[in-house]
Order: structure tokens, then C-alpha cells, then sequence
């Protein structure tokens, strides 16, 4: 369990990023005690996070009504919403992985193999044998070195990591970029030429528009917070994109559609959503979007005043910029995972005891963009934000470890606060928020559905001056 001094000075490194007045930090109070165990101080990271969220939303209501209304977290709830926020009732979701994601023993030490999409999973088959399963995996592993493995399935289109200690990292190319920046890039964009929102009390972002371009975990953990304070957020994938044991947790509050951005027409019909939104989200590789046709500076263009939201794994310069990363692997990386292997005794890497970089980085983010926001108001100019799962690794690491006997997450219990919802799959009990702005309303008008159950269209009305 974590302490509230180091939740505030982490608190204290992120909002400063952010470019926030440190005269707020002093407006959010922590309740009860976070259980997420682990050999670095992933409950106070978490706090911290939700904690500048919560800021945020502050911000823009001061903004707006002239008072700053106290923010309360619930570490213990935030705890659990770092795992999952939706409980099913009669039904399961389907396994997160393919059976061949896991860590293996190299030859000279340790890799993580991550197959979380087909492809993935085929790049490491077509390396490793065609019908590879762990025990072919790890008889193959052993015999080579884990940086050649690791060099092999990335080039091949995988996801895998070598582990590294944090020594190690530190040194490496990819950290020295990162080191530059802090664990969030926030830069002016350009000015808008429209009027900004109404204002409502109790849901702060009502009218907000938000195209979420995101995947897996981060990017949409940042969008469905700013759904749950009433914005329009509108999800994209392509056709057939699914993430079926993260769809229930996730896609609530928004609608979800798929799009095409490979042929003409998904593109003009993409330049005419993003030329009406007022947040762009992605967390697609660097290179993506750019060989589109849609870098930084053309987003701006097609719509000025966009809050622009990037996320990647390693971070926007130096040789990783591109290269695909999601949260364990990262740990492996940046020395998370070694760390907790020597600080437990352990004979196997040790990961921290939920996806605490995604979970990190997507509250991070939503902060920014409600910043971004309140500066739109202030200023009539959008702003654009990047922030990546190896700089919120250098954040936590940069806590320093602590002991630990174990890496753990907390329990769910039955009594824990939650509410009924209806989703697509079936009943299901829904976590309450582990944060509290006073005098808003944190709920989502939509139940969890499938992607690409919606239409690629934004709501016909729209709170307006």
C-alpha cells in the first residue's frame, strides 16, 4: 500500500507537466487505502493520476463558475478500477491472450512474447514453427538470445521485449530521447474560429465531442472518463476490429463504429468527423497517422482549436518512436519487471500486479485534454499533447522500489459500490467511480456495446451559445 505523501508529490510531477497551478494540488483529498502491492508505488501512481484528472475537471468548472469544488479519490476503488471496472453476472469474458503471450527463459536471460492481436500472433508462429504453443515456444526460446528473439518478432511485425534492468535501460538510446521530455508533452495549436460550449454544472463536458482513434487499454481508459462527465465521445476502428475481453470495460459511454481509412472514402468521411470535433484521441504508432496524410500539423488544419491526444509506447523521438509496445512489455524493457524479480527473489520476471502504465497514461491524458479545453476557452487555441507508456515507466521508476513480498491486486467483494447495467453481453455490476468532483454527475449515458456497433456519425444537436 502506498502513502499520501508520495501520491502528492507524484501528483505534484504530473500536474506540473501539465502546466497546472500548484496552488490547486492542495483541493484533492484521498480516502481509504489502495491495494495494489507491488515493489514500486503503483497505488500512489494511480491516485496520483485519477487525482489529476479530477483537477482538471476542477479547473474547468472554476473556470466557468467561479468556485473550485473539492476532489475526493477513493484509492481503494482506484485500486480496482487498474483491473476492471465491470463485473459480469452470468456470463465470461473471453481469455485476454493468446496462450503463447508470456515470458520465457532465453538463452541468456528473459523475453516477453505478446500476442494480443492475430497478427501478432502470427509473426511469432511464422518465426517459431506454424503451430507453435507455449511448450514449442519455450524450447525454441531457450536455445537463442533474447535481444536477437526480440530484434526478430518486431521485425517481423510482433510485439516482444528482452528484459532489461534498469540500469540497462537507462542507458539505451530510447531513454536518453525520452529523458528530454516529461511524462507529458503539451504544446499550443492552433486558433479556433469557434464559439466555445454551454456550460452545464453537473456535467462538465456536456457537448464536448471526442474522436477516440484508440486501442487495447490507455487510450480508451482516457475517453471513457470523459464520457463518464458527459462528452460525446465517438470510437473508431477498422472494420472488423475487435478486443473482445476489454470491449465490456471500455466501450461504455461511447458509440462505437467502424471506418475505413485505407480508401478514399473512409478518409473524406474521417476528415468530416475530425473537422467537427473538438478532442482527437490516438494511440496508434507514431508513423500511422502521418502516412495518411495526417501528422500533427494537418489535424490542426482540417480542424483549428483541436485538443490533439497521441499516445505511443516508447515514446516520440529517439529509435523506438515506432515501435509497437504495450504496457507489460514496456515493463520488461524499462527495467519494471527485473526490478521485481530481484526485489522478491524471484526466478521470473515480476510484473506489476495490473496494467498500471495503460491505466496511468489514459488518466494522465484525459487530464490534459480537459486542460486543453479550459485553455481553448481562455485562449481561442487548441493544444497537442503526447505522452507514452516508457515515460510514465521512467515516472514510476523514478519513485524509487520499496519492499514487497508479493505483487498483488485487490480483491473484489460483494459489497463493493457499484450499480446494475444492461450491457450487449448480458447483466453485469459496474464499479462506481473512485472519483468524486463535487457537484458533478459521474455516470455514462450509454451501456457497454461491441465496436463497431454504431454508426460513424456524430448526435445531430449540440449545446451551443
Amino acid at each position: 500500500m502506498g502513502t499520501v505523501s508520495q501520491t502528492q508529490r507524484t501528483l505534484n510531477e504530473a500536474w506540473t507537466a501539465l502546466g497546472g497551478d500548484h496552488d490547486r494540488l492542495g483541493s484533492v483529498a484521498f480516502s481509504h487505502d489502495g491495494e495494489l502491492r507491488s515493489v514500486y508505488p503503483v497505488d500512489d501512481l494511480a491516485s496520483a493520476m485519477v487525482g489529476c484528472a479530477g483537477m482538471a475537471i476542477a479547473e474547468l468548472i472554476e473556470h466557468h463558475a467561479g468556485e473550485r469544488p473539492n476532489v475526493i479519490v477513493d484509492r481503494r476503488l482506484t485500486s480496482l478500477w487498474f483491473d476492471s471496472t465491470v463485473r459480469p453476472i452470468g456470463w465470461t469474458l473471453p481469455p485476454q491472450w493468446d496462450a503463447i503471450s508470456g515470458n520465457y527463459r532465453a538463452k541468456d536471460g528473459w523475453i516477453r512474447v505478446h500476442a494480443y492481436l492475430p497478427k501478432h500472433s502470427a509473426a511469432v508462429r511464422h518465426l517459431l514453427g506454424t503451430n507453435s504453443n507455449p511448450k514449442e515456444v519455450a524450447a525454441v526460446v531457450t536455445t537463442r538470445d533474447s535481444i536477437t528473439i526480440e530484434t526478430d518478432i518486431v521485425e517481423s511485425g510482433g510485439s516482444a521485449a528482452a528484459m532489461r534492468k534498469l540500469s540497462d535501460w537507462e542507458r539505451h538510446p530510447q531513454a536518453v530521447a525520452n529523458s528530454a521530455e516529461a511524462v507529458v508533452h503539451v504544446e499550443p495549436g492552433m486558433r479556433s474560429p469557434v464559439p466555445g460550449l454551454a456550460f452545464v454544472r453537473d456535467r462538465p463536458l456536456t457537448g464536448v465531442r471526442v474522436l477516440d482513434l484508440t486501442r487495447i487499454v490507455a487510450g480508451p481508459v482516457a475517453t471513457r472518463l470523459l464520457a463518464g462527465f458527459g462528452a460525446e465521445v465517438l470510437h473508431l476502428a477498422a472494420p472488423g476490429w475487435r478486443v473482445l475481453a476489454l470491449e465490456p470495460d471500455l466501450s461504455v459511454g461511447k458509440k462505437c463504429a467502424f471506418l475505413d481509412l485505407s480508401d478514399a472514402c473512409g478518409k473524406q468521411e474521417f476528415e468530416r468527423l475530425l473537422s467537427q470535433a473538438d478532442v482527437f484521441v490516438h494511440g496508434l504508432r507514431a508513423d500511422v497517422l502521418p502516412k495518411l496524410g495526417y501528422d500533427a500539423t494537418s489535424r490542426q488544419r482540417i480542424r483549428p482549436g483541436l485538443i490533439d491526444v497521441s499516445l505511443n509506447a516508447y515514446g516520440w523521438n529517439g529509435p523506438w518512436t515506432n515501435r509497437r509496445g504495450f504496457d507489460t512489455v514496456v515493463q520488461m524493457s524499462t527495467g519494471v519487471a527485473a526490478t521485481g524479480m530481484e526485489a522478491t527473489g524471484a526466478d521470473k520476471p515480476v510484473m506489476l500486479p495490473v496494467s498500471a502504465l495503460d491505466h496511468s497514461v489514459g488518466y494522465l491524458l484525459a487530464a490534459a485534454t480537459i486542460r486543453g479545453l479550459v485553455n481553448r476557452l481562455s485562449t481561442g487555441s487548441g493544444v497537442i499533447v503526447r505522452s507514452s507508456l516508457a515515460q510514465m515507466a521512467a515516472l514510476l521508476t523514478g519513485c524509487g522500489a520499496c519492499s514487497a513480498d508479493d505483487q498483488s491486486r485487490p480483491a473484489y467483494k460483494d459489497e463493493e459500490p457499484s450499480y446494475a447495467e444492461g450491457t450487449f453481453w448480458g447483466p453485469a455490476k459496474r464499479l462506481r467511480a473512485p472519483l468524486s468532483v463535487a457537484d458533478t454527475a459521474f455516470h455514462w449515458d450509454r451501456a457497454a456495446g461491441p465496436y463497431g456497433a454504431s454508426t460513424a456519425k456524430w448526435e445531430a444537436s449540440r449545446r451551443c451559445p
